[in-house]
């Protein structure tokens, strides 16, 4: 809102230093800045209404140490993520962006499932929450509506020859001639290679002529499973203090460079990369996003004040799907997100190698001690804090071999 207030300001009434909003590093910046201002001051409002609300977490009993302790802080702090994160992108951001549009829906539609699924939990005293079908049917949901739009919606548009764009420099300014080259495509990056686009509409080149047209028919399932197994490895990471949103911060500040760079025509001509048109405004989300989570760390690290709950874990994995499809690096995510994958995979490797074991010996048998993974490593007798730290240093390390991608092939 701020942004068109000030866009007013100084095409019409040509207010001297106005025009500062047109920068997507300075609304970024202030985005950050009252991100992390509205997570840590009204945090602690927010906790207070919990806390008043007795929207108190029900601990199960499973042997862990400190668990006890744990019983009875307030839950559903992931309304302080969504919060801090929304505010400062009405103020600052686009709105009538594509790609702001998709990111506010998908924080309200993830949001609104985990709420509904904490409040089960919580006030109907159902340990299950909502049944898991119906969180699919959800996570399937926003993925039609993501897929569809990045789709067909003509405002969504790549462009991969940056490289043949024409620009030299002038006595006063740069000058890029932008040639009407941008296309709708459903190409994406493959990371570690040369000429590295895969448009997936290949996979459909076997059926003939006039394949393209039918691409949806793989860009949307594939949309509907990453939004799907992000937001449950995101929840599944979420079991201990400050884990799921420190990785998650982690994972958002590579993803802010990525945007960046894919929304700057300048920056991608130079590291080679695909030109994503107007989706550098997503940046404006990211640092809002990003601050968010690191001010909900004030109170959720150890030992932490408020539980981000299915409110937050949801949001935050249908968030960071959404922005690695819309900037074409969705196959950057195993890596990117490689707690995640690993926090996923730990759950299915244990469930699925049990059922094995139980039926060809008659007993089940465990690889971890107990699962997601992070569990394992308090079973052995870690202390919570130790095991988040290096879970944080792993997720850097991956992230920062995320970023070298953008010119190591």
């Amino acid at each position: 809102m701020l942004y068109y207030l000030f866009q007013y300001l100084d095409k019409v009434m040509d207010v001297p230093g106005t025009g500062v909003f047109q920068y997507i590093t300075f609304r970024s910046s202030l985005a950050l800045l009252l991100s992390l201002l509205l997570s840590t001051i009204y945090g602690k409002r927010i906790i207070g209404f919990l806390s008043r609300q007795q929207v108190g977490e029900t601990v199960r009993e499973l042997g862990l140490a400190g668990q006890n302790e744990k019983a009875g802080t307030p839950t559903m702090g992931g309304i302080i993520i969504i919060f801090a994160t929304l505010v400062p992108v009405m103020l600052f951001a686009k709105l009538h962006n594509i790609y702001i549009v998709l990111l506010i829906v998908t924080t309200l539609w993830m949001g609104t499932i985990g709420f509904i699924d904490d409040y089960i939990k919580i006030f109907k005293k159902d340990k299950q929450g909502l049944k898991g079908i119906f969180k699919v049917f959800g996570q399937v949901g926003l993925g039609l509506i993501v897929g569809s739009v990045l789709y067909f919606s003509p405002a969504v548009t790549v462009r991969t020859d940056t490289g043949k764009s024409d620009i030299f420099k002038s006595t006063t300014e740069t000058v890029i001639n932008q040639a009407s080259l941008e296309e709708k495509s459903t190409a994406t990056t493959i990371p570690f290679f040369k000429n590295n686009e895969f448009d997936y509409a290949e996979v459909l080149a076997w059926t003939g002529e006039g394949y393209q047209k039918w691409a949806w028919l793989i860009f949307i399932p594939v949309v509907i499973f990453i939004i799907t197994a992000v937001s449950n490895g995101a929840n599944l990471t979420d079991g201990i203090d400050g884990l799921a949103a420190g990785t998650s911060a982690v994972s958002v500040f590579a993803l802010a460079i990525f945007t960046f760079v894919s929304g700057n025509i300048i920056f991608s001509n130079y590291l080679n990369i695909m030109y994503i048109p107007n989706s550098g405004e997503m940046t404006v989300f990211i640092a809002s996003f990003l601050g968010a989570l690191i001010g909900f760390l004030w109170y959720n690290s150890y030992p932490a004040s408020v539980f981000m709950g299915d409110t937050g874990s949801l949001t935050i994995g249908g968030i960071i799907a959404v922005l690695a499809i819309a900037v074409r690096k969705e196959m950057l995510i195993p890596l990117l997100c490689g707690i995640f994958l690993v926090e996923n995979f730990s759950v299915v490797l244990q469930v699925s190698y049990f059922k094995y074991t139980k039926k060809r010996f008659g007993e089940g048998r465990r690889i971890f001690l107990m699962s997601p993974l992070h569990h394992h490593y308090q079973k052995k007798g870690y202390h919570e804090s130790k095991i988040v730290t290096r879970f944080w240093v792993v997720a850097i390390m991956l992230a920062i071999l995320s970023i070298v991608t953008l010119k190591l092939r």
